[in-house]
């Protein structure tokens, strides 16, 4: 199965610069909850803002460089979303963790969505808006707030059969 898991503000917003905007964590616990043992898929620019691999997930990258050499040792380079989904489908559950090419190019593949909703509009360069289309079921909601008052919900989403 294919999940994808992502932090929206009420606008859309995901992201600006190639960097996450707030600093919410309560969701990077459920992100690291979720993920912890599974393999996460990413684009190369997300792949190259993380400080470090993080730890006890396999990590996928998809770019169309065909010479990429990854910044770590051990990630799979993939050059297409379809070629990573065609050895993804052998796995329980794999993640696309971003940037918002590879969540627009893997979103057809997906069977369900992590969103953490947040309930307050940001600004920024990058937006997600999958799950606001009609072939996605809210089948979960958990609200909560942050340490500095931002609410959110932690929501799941399945595709409509």
């Amino acid at each position: 199965m294919l999940a994808m898991i992502v932090a929206v503000a009420a606008n859309g917003v995901i992201g600006k610069d190639n960097q996450l905007i707030w600093r919410i964590p309560e969701d990077l616990k459920y992100f690291k909850e979720r993920t912890m043992g599974h393999v996460i898929i990413m684009g190369r620019k997300t792949l190259e803002s993380l400080p470090f691999l993080l730890p006890n997930r396999e990590h996928w990258v998809i770019t169309s460089q065909v010479d990429y050499v990854p910044p770590y040792e051990g990630v799979k380079v993939f050059h297409s979303p379809e070629e990573a989904v065609s050895v993804a489908k052998d796995l329980d559950l794999a993640y696309c963790i971003g940037g918002a090419q590879v969540y627009a190019s893997m979103a057809p593949y997906a069977d369900r969505l992590y969103v953490t909703e947040l309930q307050e509009t940001f600004t920024g360069d990058v937006t997600f808006t999958e799950h606001r289309k009609p072939e996605w079921i809210e089948m979960e909601r958990i609200p909560g707030q942050g340490q500095d008052g931002l609410a959110y919900d932690f929501v799941t989403y399945e595709r409509r059969k």
